[in-house]
């Protein structure tokens, strides 16, 4: 129960020991309300790991303690917020952390941000463009793998039971993949190879279990067979994206991937390297799981999936799918947005306090890491109606939207990776659902686990039916 316990906390620790080490904190407490060290050494490590969760952790903490609560891992001190009225005090769009491109930089050692403004901006807004160049010149790539994934469905027996996960994660690599990358992972071997490479990369987290304290105490480099053996991963898919650089400068071709973005801006190798490894590796977690959680909800609310059915027909009609059609998809939007918030998708965000600041009457000590528990804020009573309810509609409400919005999961605060998923999950369910009804196992209980994306803890299954 102990190893199931430590392995749950793994990716959120990792996170969290991430930034720590690139940042260690202050030891004042500050008067800010919370739970002091267990231990001297581990600080409150024990207690998250007894929860099962960092989020789990959060969860109760925030219920005995109030919206702003403090807490230590190892020897420094960790403040966590976790109402939408904390948050706008302490929210800077210009400063706040992407969670997976601090814990993923952290993890692959790559260090190339300039510390230049300016640069920075720059090298953001090409990764932003990137992003909406692949998704527009790959649509019909993705209508093609969307349908692959259709006609094996329908090729399957009403009875049959379907993996459901580990359906949606090959579709997510297989659209990362060639849509990042290109033609190289047309080839369904290349695309194994990554995902054998991006699993062992990832698992690499699991050396955390050595207690969970990773950078805090060097455990991260002592597992010499488990770090051999990420390290000869991440040179494999490291050497793929050096040959697909090489190759795509200086040369026109009629598929423009992510990568042709970066290449194009003014970005040396290494930099173009290190942001398409964060994308692909971010982008096949968040894809993968909002895939996996919307089907899931779809198959649980047979009114819900009824009405999204009824909009993509309505909408789509006949003809083809194309991408101003997917953008005129509300509802779909609304079912995707909820589907983030009841999964509590992404459950911590984090970011430095750079400067002494201040919430409500607490100071916060400079260099003091600073969490968005935003999987509490998510399904906090006082900001959602009914808030336990699955209920796409609450995002007809304007304000509601804008409080998502803050939190970083829609508008101009969307991370790229989210901003894939969306588009990618929503082709993605309209074309399964023209030809399929989507149902729920009876009897299947899918328990959740809060990583650093919220997964499922075994593998969920459905069945699907024809419509015609």
């Amino acid at each position: 129960m102990l190893d199931f316990a430590i392995f749950a906390v793994t990716f959120l620790l990792a996170l969290v020991g991430a930034v720590l080490y690139l940042y260690p904190a202050s030891r004042q407490a500050a008067g800010i309300p919370g739970i002091t060290p267990t231990e001297e050494k581990d600080g409150n490590l024990p207690d998250i790991v007894n929860s099962g969760s960092l989020h789990e952790f959060l969860v109760n903490l925030h219920e005995r303690y109030g919206p702003v609560v403090s807490f230590w891992f190892g020897r420094r001190l960790v403040v966590s917020l976790g109402t939408v009225d904390v948050l706008k005090q302490h929210i800077n769009p210009n400063k706040t952390l992407d969670p997976f491109e601090t814990m993923l930089k952290s993890l692959l050692r790559y260090q190339s941000d300039s510390g230049n403004v300016s640069e920075n901006h720059m090298r953001k807004k090409l990764y932003e463009n990137g992003v909406t160049n692949c998704l527009r010149s790959n649509f019909a790539l993705l209508i093609k793998l969307s349908e692959e994934l259709l006609d094996k469905w329908l090729s399957y027996p009403e009875s049959q039971h379907v993996p459901l996960c580990q359906h949606m994660l090959g579709f997510a690599m297989k659209s990362v993949t060639q849509m990042v990358m290109g033609s190289t992972f047309e080839d369904e071997q290349e695309v194994i190879r990554f995902q054998k490479n991006h699993g062992t990369i990832l698992s690499y987290f699991e050396v955390w279990s050595e207690i969970g304290k990773g950078f805090l105490d060097g455990s991260l480099d002592k597992s010499t067979t488990r770090k051999k053996q990420y390290e000869d991963a991440l040179m494999q898919l490291e050497s793929i994206l050096k040959k697909i650089i090489k190759e795509r400068k200086g040369r026109n071709f009629s598929q423009h991937i992510f990568i042709d973005s970066l290449v194009q801006g003014n970005l040396n190798d290494q930099q173009i390297l290190e942001d398409t490894m964060i994308f692909s590796l971010a982008s096949c977690m968040i894809t993968a799981k909002l895939c996996t959680w919307a089907v899931c909800f779809l198959t649980t609310y047979e009114e819900i999936q009824k009405k999204l059915y009824e909009e993509i027909d309505q909408v789509l009609g006949k003809g083809p799918i194309t991408s101003e059609k997917i953008e005129e998809l509300r509802y779909c939007r609304q079912v995707l947005c909820e589907t983030v918030r009841t999964a509590k998708l992404t459950p911590v965000s984090a970011r430095l306090q750079d400067i002494e600041g201040k919430i409500d009457k607490f100071i916060i000590p400079r260099e003091t890491l600073v969490l968005y528990a935003l999987g509490v804020v998510l399904q906090d009573p006082g900001t959602w109606s009914s808030p336990y309810k699955f209920d796409p509609e609450r995002f007809d409400d304007e304000s509601v939207m804008k409080t998502f919005s803050l939190l970083g999961f829609s508008g101009t605060r969307e991370c790229p990776e989210l901003r894939f998923a969306y588009m990618v999950t929503a082709v993605l369910l309209s074309v399964l659902l023209r030809r399929l009804h989507l149902l729920s196992v009876e009897g299947q209980v899918i328990e959740t686990k809060y990583e650093l994306v919220t997964s499922s803890k075994e593998e969920a299954w459905i069945t699907v039916s024809k419509r015609y």
